[in-house]
Order: C-alpha cells, then sequence, then structure tokens
C-alpha cells in the first residue's frame, strides 16, 4: 500500500521544491546590462461601451545606456478609423496617494507625441517610446495610464495603479 503513496508524496515535493526556488523575490540588478523591467498594463473601458473596450500596454525597459522605455500598445472595440492618445501621469512613489496625479504627458516617439489609430474594426497597435535617460537609476514612480479620443481628449480606456523604478 506504501508503493502506491510514493509518486505522489515524491509529486508533493518536487511541486513544493519548485515553488521554493521560482517563487522568491528577484532583484534587479542596477549594473547587469541585459536586465529588463517590464511589466504588462491592462486598460480598462469607460463610459457607454467600458464591457466592451479594452487595452494592452506591454511596458519594457532595458537596463542599457540608451534607457529607453517600450510601451508597445494595443486597443480593442474603439471606434473604427479613428485616432487616440495615450497618456500617462506620475506620483513619487513617497506619495501616500498613490496615483492621483492628473497631469496627463502625451506619449509617443520619444518626446513627440503618436497617436494611436485603430482599423476599420476599432483595433490598434502602437510602438510607443519614452527616453528615461534624465531620470536618475532606481527611482521609483507610482504611474497610471489612459488613452484618450485625440480630438475630444475624453478619456476612452484607463489603468490601474501601477510602481515602476527607472533601471
Amino acid at each position: 500500500m506504501q508503493a502506491k503513496f510514493l509518486p505522489a508524496a515524491a509529486i508533493v515535493v518536487a511541486l513544493t521544491l519548485l515553488s521554493i526556488l521560482t517563487g522568491c523575490k528577484k532583484e534587479i540588478d542596477f549594473q547587469q546590462p541585459d536586465t529588463l523591467y517590464n511589466f504588462d498594463v491592462p486598460l480598462f473601458g469607460v463610459g457607454d461601451k467600458a464591457f466592451a473596450t479594452t487595452g494592452l500596454i506591454k511596458f519594457r525597459q532595458a537596463s542599457d545606456t540608451a534607457r529607453i522605455a517600450t510601451l508597445d500598445t494595443y486597443v480593442v472595440n474603439l471606434e473604427p478609423d479613428h485616432a487616440y492618445l495615450l497618456q500617462r501621469a506620475v506620483n513619487p512613489i513617497a506619495d501616500t496617494t498613490g496615483c492621483s496625479s492628473k497631469a496627463w504627458l502625451t506619449l509617443g516617439l520619444g518626446p513627440q507625441p503618436e497617436a494611436i489609430h485603430t482599423d476599420s474594426h476599432g483595433e490598434g497597435h502602437a510602438e510607443l517610446w519614452r527616453n528615461l535617460s534624465a531620470v536618475a537609476h532606481g527611482t521609483s514612480f507610482h504611474i497610471h495610464f489612459q488613452v484618450v479620443d485625440s480630438i475630444t481628449l475624453d478619456p476612452v480606456l484607463v489603468s490601474d495603479c501601477h510602481d515602476f523604478t527607472v533601471l
């Protein structure tokens, strides 16, 4: 009878070890040139079509000397054949109000704002980026995003609050 429990016990031990090894918090090495700081930012609809509209920002930052953050942005079920803008606002990490800032900065290709254009189905994609070299290594922020209509500037998609550290 014990032979039947041995494989199950071995599986439990293996899964426990795997959980311990992969569950440890990874420390970011600011000296390692190929370290990436990555997170995905879900965007949620607001207004009349809130239940159907969505988006995603794939935020990627390599800790190289260029210090460029890429913001690969996708939107779905927005107005067809229309232009939208991605914006961000930040608060210092010490600010206990989190993402309370309304000082929106329009993002794009470096310092140049760039629109996200939707196709005939209301889907759009833009490969945006921002140069972070003016910000000191290790500076942390609360950051949140919104996508706004390029004509009315009304928000159509918003994100939750995220914490971000510049590499």
